[in-house]
């Protein structure tokens, strides 16, 4: 897999080695919860630095797949799995790598931890800081707020939640269901500090919606909710009203409550932005399966390969990169002195 950064401002010094840290706690086989795939997930930069400083200039890069095993998916050469892109992709191209998805694989997602990873360092600057963790695996659910956890212990996890008790629980609830031949779906939460207020636009490039559409494209997501979100449906407005609290100065304004998750209007309003991001359980079980076959015939497969029972474990970081990405656009968007402070910040 490989991409191409664009607009990404000059100037900027680049740790590579946390780069590299950030794809790792993506990458296979890190724990038996997961994949056993073997993959050094090594990025190399192609362009776009110099010396280890940004160009301003398209930044290359390239990680390469060192343990193929195609043979795993010769037996999908002709049938449709249930609930993957197998069968929409032939219909539309006409024509299918079967070895694994293609484009429509979870492997395009190592791109995104890069790219997020690039923006991370430049939200730095401005202190921002993205987090995600497991809030949710299956009927596991973990019941502590936010703030009160120690997100920084997120990964020291092997399920990405950074609450102990219900981490072990989670963990349980995956080896149960791959001892089974199944697999777990859940949620990822994502809390966004410091973020300043009025990033977004109103109408065509709201904060929530770009948010939105960069989390929906992540591999099998199925919803993205902002601070109370479905919930609130069940509410009255007296309920659920941010209430702004008192303050000299406009800028020191602080809300009673963040039902709304730190976006109104579709611009950031200083508070904490609070995401919830679903995914559903991995399409590929390790147990028979009715399948459709390209001649339109029923048959039974037994899947090979290497899959993970849950998804999340991997994705918290995606969700971070992700994230990490939409907020970099908007600060460089937010106003046309944004660079000269970028500049004035570096040196």
């Amino acid at each position: 897999m490989g991409g191409v950064i664009t607009g990404f401002p000059a100037g900027l010094r680049v740790d590579l080695e946390a780069i590299q840290q950030e794809v790792n706690k993506r990458k296979p086989g890190q724990s038996y919860l997961t994949t056993p795939r073997n993959e050094e997930d090594k990025v190399e930069l192609l362009s776009g630095l110099f010396e280890g400083i940004t160009l301003g200039t398209p930044i290359g890069f390239i990680i390469r797949n060192i343990q193929p095993k195609s043979e795993d998916y010769e037996i999908l050469k002709d049938v449709f799995r249930p609930s993957h892109a197998d069968y929409t992709w032939q219909q539309k191209y006409g024509i299918r790598d079967y070895r694994g998805g293609g484009r429509s694989s979870a492997r395009e997602t190592i791109c995104r931890v890069v790219a997020g990873a690039l923006a991370k360092q430049l939200l730095q600057h401005w202190h921002i800081s993205v987090d995600a963790y497991v809030s949710s695996v299956g009927n596991v659910h973990c019941e502590e707020s936010y703030t009160s956890l120690d997100l920084s212990k997120t990964y020291e996890s092997i399920v990405r939640c950074p609450h102990p008790e219900t981490a072990q629980a989670m963990i349980q609830h995956i080896e149960q269901a791959r001892m089974e031949g199944d697999t777990l779906g859940g949620v990822i939460t994502c809390i966004i500090r410091q973020v300043p207020v009025g990033l977004g636009q109103p109408v065509f490039a709201k904060l929530n919606a770009d948010l939105t559409h960069a989390l929906a494209g992540i591999n099998a997501v199925k919803g993205v909710e902002f601070g109370d979100g479905f919930s609130i449906t069940q509410k009255k407005g007296s309920e659920v009203k941010d209430v702004w609290s008192s303050g000299e100065d406009v800028e020191k304004l602080r809300t009673l409550s963040n039902h709304s998750g730190g976006i109104q209007g579709g611009i950031s309003n200083g508070e904490d932005i609070v995401i919830r991001v679903a995914f559903k359980p991995v399409s590929t079980l390790q147990q028979p399966l009715e399948v459709m076959n390209s001649r339109g015939e029923e048959t039974i497969l037994n899947p090979k390969g290497r899959h993970d029972p849950c998804v999340l474990p991997r994705a918290a970081i995606i969700v971070e990169s992700m994230a990490a990405w939409v907020l970099a656009n908007h600060l460089l968007w937010a106003a046309t002195d944004t660079l000269d402070k970028i500049k004035k910040a570096w040196t």
